[in-house]
């Protein structure tokens, strides 16, 4: 590390370094964790699009959280803690241990969420070091082989798909109540509300790995408080004043404060408390609670300002003494979560296996590291949301007293916490120094940006692969969620093309469908709408919009081939030789008019010596 002046400021400069892609195998762990009875058990809970101040301990007047409130009580908490300002980058970063640019997740579609492989994950390092490792609700990091939670370390997996419950590479027709999840890759239906659901599942992986006597992760990411906003009507009726949307929002926080007080004291239950790391935390500012309460910050999900990205973030462990009520200052990141827990844990990590963040246990621990000035640290957010990546958009360069915003515009945080004043003007060589720490961060990533990533066909461990257009790779957003697959716009956002690698050679099956397999309808079917449920309009509940296709394309491995089907078909099939190696793979069907669609959903199918 190196320490620079800027201005009578000293700051802590992290090194760059080259991006390593070290292989699951590499990621070394204590083998005597599997016999050590003091190994500390891990609970995360991230909940999505709940800002800082959606919690009445920080001060909201109108939403209750009493279980939080009482966590947050007995916790240390970091209270200049940031994220990305949305979800998928934050969740690659809080996983990796890497700034989300280099993981290759700085949007939340169009194939740039997926988690490169070799990134390294929780999953991966805690399953190496013999833990349990089990991931409930929202995973967002990649639907497919071999970006999925059970291709990344966790040995028990219950998730929806996408990025929440409804998506498009979702169960067809979820809706949040009653739903169908993948428990282990597998399609499986459940009773309840998706967030009990994930709760409960979780509970039921502790109690075994307990009776087990075996050391666990429980990673429980919450999609609530993501819309579409539908909430327990119990909860949402307490809101019941405010309007529907903001009624439901502030219901499902509800909900999972409820559910935060239940596994609490199911850890009681089971004498687990003393000795699991437990963090509550979220990925991203407010998404609806702006206006009610927002901690005095500026900006929302998405922004650039510290309500975009500036979050809580609470540690309890008895055990650890982690249990004294203290706020830890200093600026933190999501890229210093892995880091931390592989100190906190004992663990140990591959010589080979870098981070961007740092371990703050000492933070934790009120014990700070001396060769650190932690209070001037530099670190960085941006939201970039587009295909490729913008230099200075949306950013954030950020010590615990500065704001650079988008290389431009300066905020002193001691006198000024809202952004409000921009004070670049007076100071010129705090500017420049935050402007150069940038620069040399954006050429030492900028590399892996056109390492794009692959959804990898032909492999055992997903054959065939199911291809949604949320992964589509275009200029605008392609259909992300399934009310968009109803509508079908034709437009622009009607084609784009996924990335694949092809794993081996020979003959493999390609389906091109309107609709997926689970809906059972044809390629030329309309669909009625589907059961509404409380709270806003239900994806589903958007009729299914019917064309007139004839025939079909796809391109793929420099073929361009062509079919005709029948009217009732439920899919055109192409059956072809595929060389192996990375391609584009592009499906469109075409109408009586002669209009291209693009294919919502591929399947991609391996054959075997005589299919």
């Amino acid at each position: 590390m190196t320490v620079v002046r800027i201005g009578s400021m000293m700051f802590l400069v992290v090194a760059f370094f080259q991006s390593v892609l070290v292989p699951a195998t590499a990621i070394a762990g204590d083998p005597m964790l599997r016999l050590r009875k003091d190994a500390p058990n891990v609970v995360i809970v991230i909940t999505d699009d709940q800002g800082y101040g959606d919690l009445s301990c920080h001060g909201n007047p109108v939403l209750k959280t009493p279980s939080i409130d009482a966590l947050h009580a007995e916790s240390i908490r970091l209270t200049d803690y940031h994220v990305s300002p949305t979800c998928a980058p934050t969740r690659s970063s809080f996983q990796s241990g890497h700034w989300a640019n280099r993981t290759g997740v700085w949007h939340t579609i169009m194939g740039r969420s997926m988690l490169r492989s070799g990134e390294p994950t929780i999953g991966e390092v805690f399953s190496n070091a013999g833990y349990a490792t089990g991931m409930f609700g929202k995973w967002h990091l990649g639907d497919n082989y071999p970006f999925r939670p059970e291709d990344r370390g966790y040995t028990h997996v219950l998730r929806h798909g996408g990025g929440g419950v409804g998506q498009t590479p979702d169960i067809w027709d979820n809706a949040y109540f009653d739903d169908s999840y993948y428990l282990n890759g597998k399609p499986t239906k459940f009773k309840g509300y998706c967030t009990d659901v994930f709760f409960n599942n979780a509970k039921q992986f502790i109690t075994e790995q307990a009776e087990a006597n075996k050391p666990f992760v429980a990673y429980i990411s919450t999609n609530a408080p993501h819309g579409p906003l539908h909430a327990p009507e119990a909860s949402a009726k307490k809101y019941a004043d405010r309007n529907l949307n903001l009624a439901n929002f502030y219901g499902m926080i509800d909900n999972i404060d409820t559910n935060v007080g239940q596994l609490r004291a199911f850890l009681d239950e089971k004498n687990l408390t003393d000795n699991t790391i437990f963090i509550f935390t979220t990925d991203n500012g407010t998404a609806y609670g702006k206006n009610v309460f927002n901690a005095k910050m500026r900006g929302n999900k998405g922004s650039q300002y510290d309500g975009g990205h500036r979050v809580p973030f609470f540690v309890y462990w008895p055990a650890g003494n982690l249990n004294r009520p203290t706020d830890v200052k200093p600026v933190t990141h999501a890229v210093d979560v892995l880091p931390t827990l592989i100190e906190l844990c004992k663990l140990k990590a591959d010589a080979e296996l870098k981070f961007d963040g740092k371990s703050i246990a000492s933070l934790l621990q009120g014990k700070p590291d001396p060769e650190i000035d932690w209070n001037n640290r530099v670190l960085i957010t941006d939201s970039q949301r587009v295909k490729d990546p913008v230099m200075w958009k949306s950013s954030s360069v950020m010590t615990s007293r500065w704001r650079l915003i988008d290389g431009e515009e300066l905020y002193d945080m001691d006198t000024d916490p809202s952004q409000k004043r921009d004070v670049a003007a007076a100071y010129p060589a705090e500017v420049r120094e935050l402007r150069a720490h940038y620069q040399t961060w954006w050429e030492e990533i900028k590399p892996s940006f056109s390492d794009a990533t692959a959804i990898v066909v032909g492999n055992p461990a997903e054959n065939p692969s199911r291809l949604t257009c949320h992964d589509w790779v275009c200029d605008t957003n392609p259909p992300w969620n399934q009310r968009s697959v109803r509508e079908a716009k034709t437009t622009p956002e009607g084609t784009g093309f996924w990335n694949i690698e092809v794993e081996t050679a020979g003959k493999y099956r390609i389906e091109l469908r309107r609709w997926p397999k689970e809906s059972n309808a044809g390629v030329n079917d309309s669909l009625p709408p589907g059961k509404p449920v409380p709270g806003q309009d239900a994806y589903r509940t958007m009729p299914g919009r019917r064309f007139q296709f004839v025939s079909a394309k796809l391109s793929v491995a420099d073929l361009a081939l062509e079919t005709n089907f029948e009217t009732n078909a439920k899919a055109a099939i192409f059956l072809t030789d595929l060389p192996a190696g990375r391609t584009q793979l592009k499906g469109l069907f075409q109408t009586t008019e002669g209009e291209d669609i693009g294919a919502f959903y591929v399947y991609v199918k391996k054959l075997a010596a005589g299919e």
